[in-house]
């Protein structure tokens, strides 16, 4: 039988429980905030432009989990972020990071459109899945 001992300041079991799933998109932002994309803790930066570096930062994270949010919502969340690993189901990328990448992943695929028209024509059988690729790629290009 698993055990999970909750050590928390709030003063009612059943709040603390209500609360606790929030712990683990709090500390996903941390990681998007630090070694996850904007490397905030090699700023080195002084007080003033701390507090300037966060406030921008803020609105980027925010800006880039919107974009994610809605690539998402559009079901083509496997294309900017691929499962790499065999059998793993849970989703890999947040929301911030599918964002942050999605335009990458739309530069990298235009960089390549010679190789994919080439791939397109010699595997026939795999066209559905190249045009449906193609067509997250536009949606991607629309909403940037």
């Amino acid at each position: 039988m698993l055990r999970w001992y909750l050590l928390t300041n709030v003063g009612h079991l059943k709040q603390s429980i209500k609360i606790f799933p929030s712990r683990s998109g709090i500390e996903a932002m941390f990681k998007d905030c630090k070694t996850g994309g904007y490397n905030l803790e090699k700023s080195h930066a002084n007080n003033q432009r701390l507090s300037s570096l966060i406030l921008l930062i803020a609105i980027a994270y925010s800006c880039a989990v919107i974009q994610g949010q809605k690539i998402k919502t559009m079901g083509i969340q496997k294309y900017v972020g691929r499962l790499t690993e065999y059998g793993r189901s849970i989703r890999r990328h947040s929301s911030f990071w599918i964002g942050l990448y999605g335009q990458c992943w739309v530069i990298g695929m235009e960089f390549c459109q010679d190789i994919i028209s080439e791939l397109m024509r010699i595997r026939r059988n795999k066209l559905p899945f190249f045009q449906r690729g193609l067509r997250a790629m536009s949606f991607i290009l629309s909403m940037f």
